[in-house]
């Protein structure tokens, strides 16, 4: 059976944007960005919201941009053929290898692990990983922690969550201070 992996950065106090929506804490060095791309290959289907869905858009032109370095060019070969589901109730169609959701999240997910097919399922985006977390779908919480504190803003982890039990599968420090950390759910 196909897992469930919610992988995303993180600020120290659990967020993954700040109170005015700043994500630029985030920004990858080479390492991180390197780390992100290995990662991306093991993705089978990459199920994301609107405003996630909105900011990877980027991607779709990228190829583009002189100005991209190697490590961005194979990136955006890599994410641009990935396949895509796209929930959001606002907008009317989706470009690229994406497509809006039929269902809800636990729909989705059903299908998408009754389908042939390899490669994780990857959900980005904290509402739509509460929803995923709710009902028990998600199998590994992947975390790249950054060291700064932001005081509030969209929480990594939804704050109603029921107990659950995780075991630590791996971490990795790199040399911009940033932590990444596995942890696979306990069933």
């Amino acid at each position: 059976m196909r897992r469930v992996t919610y992988s995303m950065n993180v600020s120290l106090d659990g967020y993954i944007v700040g109170p005015d929506g700043d994500m630029d804490w985030g920004a990858p060095d080479a390492d991180v960005f390197r780390f992100w791309i290995d990662e991306i290959r093991d993705v089978g289907v990459h199920l994301m919201g609107r405003r996630l869905y909105e900011t990877m858009l980027y991607w779709e032109t990228a190829v583009e941009d002189p100005s991209l370095g190697e490590a961005e060019l194979e990136w955006a070969a890599l994410w641009n053929p990935l396949p895509k589901v796209v929930f959001s109730t606002t907008l009317p169609e989706v470009q690229g290898n994406a497509r809006l959701a039929s269902g809800g999240v636990a729909e989705e997910i059903e299908r998408l692990r009754a389908e042939p097919g390899e490669g994780e399922i990857a959900i980005g985006g904290a509402t739509l990983a509460a929803e995923a977390a709710a009902a028990g779908l998600i199998d590994e919480y992947r975390t790249m922690v950054y060291p700064v504190l932001l005081g509030g803003g969209i929480p990594y982890f939804p704050r109603n969550e029921r107990r659950v039990d995780l075991e630590l599968v791996e971490t990795r420090t790199f040399n911009a201070r940033v932590v990444h950390l596995r942890h696979r759910v306990k069933r």
